[in-house]
């Protein structure tokens, strides 16, 4: 069992075994009251009576703090670990009742990924779409940065320019933008897509060229540029201000 849960450590065994790390308490007891299905959950004795009563028989394996370290990407875990089963993709439609979707373009730190979709958890957003080139969604990192919101929050990755070039027509697709217009005059409706890039890079030109508004968050002090998860959130709060 050691050796199936360190591969799941990486990315190809994730998804050659269709099962992904779920690392901590907190982030253990979201998988257990969620949908998603769990395969084994290791803890220590410690944490054992935090755990919903009446799981199945065999599914809990008590260990001692070291060994459920050994067997995670954490420096030190003295709650559990769980092998939970990769969720069914599902279908991904946008419509003119839909909402607005987060779109993410070759965003690369598990950190900020988790944080975008725990973001997209907190204004009720019906899910993220992934450039192929982003952090893996189910990396150990990326699972633990979303606080339990990878439960509740569909994924989809998806070659971004050719899924945005296919919207029906009529679709917004908004962006972030140094030259865009300042979010802070606008009204702004939750629909269609907000697409955020890299930290470093911004939007790729095959993406930039689908948009049909751009957005500035104006600044008033010397810094560079915030963080995408930032930003983010800032962009996303103005959507929903005026519901």
């Amino acid at each position: 069992m050691a050796k199936y849960v360190h591969a799941l450590h990486l990315k190809k065994y994730r998804l050659r075994h269709g099962a992904f790390l779920v690392e901590g308490g907190k982030s253990v007891l979201e998988l257990l009251s969620s949908g998603l299905q769990t395969e084994r959950v290791f803890t220590t004795a410690e944490f054992a009576g935090k755990l919903p009563a009446g799981l199945p028989a065999g599914l809990v394996e008590v260990l001692s703090e070291d060994e459920l370290t050994r067997l995670g990407t954490l420096a030190n875990n003295n709650t559990a670990l769980a092998i939970a089963r990769l969720p069914a993709e599902l279908p991904l439609a946008l419509t003119a009742t839909s909402g607005l979707l987060l779109a993410l373009d070759e965003v690369r730190d598990p950190g900020n990924l988790g944080t975008l979709i725990r973001l997209a958890d907190w204004y009720g957003l019906p899910g993220v779409v992934l450039s192929e080139t982003c952090a893996d969604p189910w990396a150990p990192k990326t699972v633990a940065a979303t606080m339990g919101s990878f439960t509740r929050v569909p994924i989809w990755q998806r070659d971004l320019p050719t899924w945005l070039g296919s919207l029906p027509a009529g679709q917004p697709v908004f962006g972030a933008d140094l030259h865009g217009d300042n979010v802070h005059r606008l009204t702004l409706r939750p629909q269609g897509v907000l697409v955020m890039g890299s930290e470093s890079h911004g939007l790729t030109p095959a993406v930039e060229a689908c948009l049909t508004q751009r957005l500035h968050i104006p600044g008033r002090g010397q810094a560079e540029s915030l963080n995408v998860a930032i930003s983010g959130a800032i962009l996303l709060d103005n959507f929903f201000r005026h519901g």
